[in-house]
């Protein structure tokens, strides 16, 4: 269940975030939502795909952490193993909205931060403040704040790098077979690439507007991203 509602320093004043992180605490992902302008603190550290949502049709890129469903590979009893964790995932529990402003008697939409007071990171009791004992932010808000707008501006210029992939027919399905040192096979399926057979037929004109657009860097960010694989191999491995 969730249960999402307009922040506001009146009736939340009391609110704490448990910063740790945990399965129980909703990090038992398997892959996250990212964008261009992360993919280079991402590919350090996980494969960069792209996953079609089922019931839109809508692309999205996705850092891996797994293999299967609600399979962390990063996660253990010490947290999360990785010196970068993805904004979507390190926003929980919070959400940006959408608030009808008048000023000056024009209407405009301002956007706003949501809190989820069902998720398991909301306390009142442990963790960090969100508001100071005599009114005001702290530091944790204020980054919430800048994280939420980096992932509001993220997803709207992934929205165009993946219109541009596809324009340019540079996504393509693949499935990823994979083998454990104990003889076990995962198959993952559902997920795309860059096909970079078609990526290397572009012209140079093609090239040259993807690279004023950024796009460039982020498809090689992403194809550099997959010797992270053998890296969640090795830690698949590792926990037997």
């Amino acid at each position: 269940m969730t249960q999402h509602v307009l922040l506001n320093s009146i009736d939340h004043k009391d609110l704490k975030i448990n910063t740790s992180r945990s399965a129980a605490l909703g990090d038992n992902l398997w892959y996250s939502v990212t964008f261009p302008q992360e993919f280079r603190s991402i590919q350090a550290h996980y494969p960069i795909f792209f996953h079609k949502d089922a019931t839109t049709g809508q692309f999205y890129s996705v850092a891996l952490f797994g293999f299967t469903q609600n399979e962390n590979l990063f996660l253990s009893n010490e947290g999360w193993n990785a010196s970068y964790i993805p904004l979507t995932v390190r926003r929980q529990p919070f959400l940006i909205g959408q608030q009808t402003v008048r000023e000056d008697g024009v209407e405009r939409q301002q956007r706003v931060i949501h809190i989820d007071l069902d998720h398991p990171r909301v306390s009142q009791t442990e963790g960090e403040a969100l508001f100071l004992p005599y009114g005001g932010n702290t530091p944790l808000l204020d980054e919430v704040g800048e994280m939420l707008e980096l992932i509001h501006h993220g997803l709207i210029d992934n929205q165009q790098f993946i219109e541009a992939l596809i324009k340019h027919e540079l996504l393509e399905s693949f499935t990823l077979d994979i083998e454990l040192d104990n003889g076990k096979k995962h198959q993952m399926i559902g997920f795309y690439t860059i096909n970079e057979n078609t990526l290397a037929t572009l012209s140079a004109d093609t090239l040259a507007t993807l690279h004023q657009q950024g796009y460039l860097q982020a498809i090689f960010m992403a194809l550099a991203s997959q010797s992270k694989v053998r890296d969640l191999l090795n830690l698949k491995n590792a926990q037997g």
